[in-house]
């Protein structure tokens, strides 16, 4: 019923940026919430940072400074603006949005996940 697809991943140096894209699609009513989580492996999924649809946003204190969350609310669609960029950011990054559908039902979906790989 809906679908996230995700873009901008890939692999840059340190220091380097990157810019990633969600965007949102189906029988979305509203959005509540849109954000990115990673997961590097071996490692519990984590925050990275999230948008509501008021603007308000929340940042990982890892990420606070280098990471820029924003949303497109016509498009359905959050990005995240990577600068600064560290090899310990190398994750699978994974966009979340939690919506309502045109049901009334409320829920909270994943993107298939985009790799960022950070070199040294």
């Amino acid at each position: 019923q809906v679908q996230l697809v995700e873009s901008g991943g890939g692999l840059v140096q340190a220091g380097g940026s990157l810019r990633l894209s969600c965007a949102a699609s189906g029988r979305i009513f509203r959005l509540n919430t849109m954000g990115w989580y990673r997961q590097a492996p071996g490692k519990q999924r984590e925050l990275v940072a999230t948008i509501s649809s008021g603007g308000s946003t929340t940042y990982a204190d890892s990420v606070k400074g280098r990471f820029t969350i924003s949303g497109d609310n016509a498009k359905n669609t959050v990005y995240l603006q990577m600068n600064s960029l560290k090899p310990e950011d190398t994750s699978v990054y994974y966009c979340n949005a939690g919506l309502m559908l045109w049901d009334g039902v409320t829920d909270t979906y994943w993107g298939q996940g985009t790799q960022v790989t950070v070199s040294s």
